[in-house]
């Protein structure tokens, strides 16, 4: 079963995330990430993962009165930003689960598990 980890960061710490010159801390927490990852794709769970552009440059469409519109920003003002996803390939919940913790456990922020819907996804 494949389940999309959502990883959210304050938007604060984001913009110090992404400066010119990353902390120690954050360069640290992202080679223990990429370990982790590596050991994913050793067992065949892994499938992808990527980080996101900083919120300021999202594009938003929705539809309005006057038609849809694409608008600059995020849909709303968060206090947490979506940072980055990996989608994962593992026998059930229970599984993402562990994978998801083992992520917080590095990186310290908070993951949100969500199933694919597939093939082999039952509700």
């Amino acid at each position: 079963m494949k389940y999309l980890l959502l990883s959210y960061t304050p938007a604060a710490a984001w913009d110090a995330a992404t400066a010119d010159t990353p902390s120690e801390e954050a360069l640290a927490a992202f080679a223990a990430y990429q370990e982790f990852e590596r050991e994913l794709v050793e067992t065949g769970e892994f499938v992808a993962s990527e980080g996101l552009g900083h919120p300021v440059v999202a594009t938003t469409v929705r539809r309005a009165p006057e038609g849809v519109v694409a608008t600059d920003g995020p849909f709303a003002e968060l206090k947490e930003v979506l940072a980055s996803f990996a989608v994962i390939d593992v026998a059930g919940r229970e599984r993402a689960v562990e994978i998801a913790s083992r992520i917080v456990g590095v990186l310290g922020e908070p993951i949100e598990i969500r199933p694919i819907m597939g093939e082999d996804f039952a509700a």
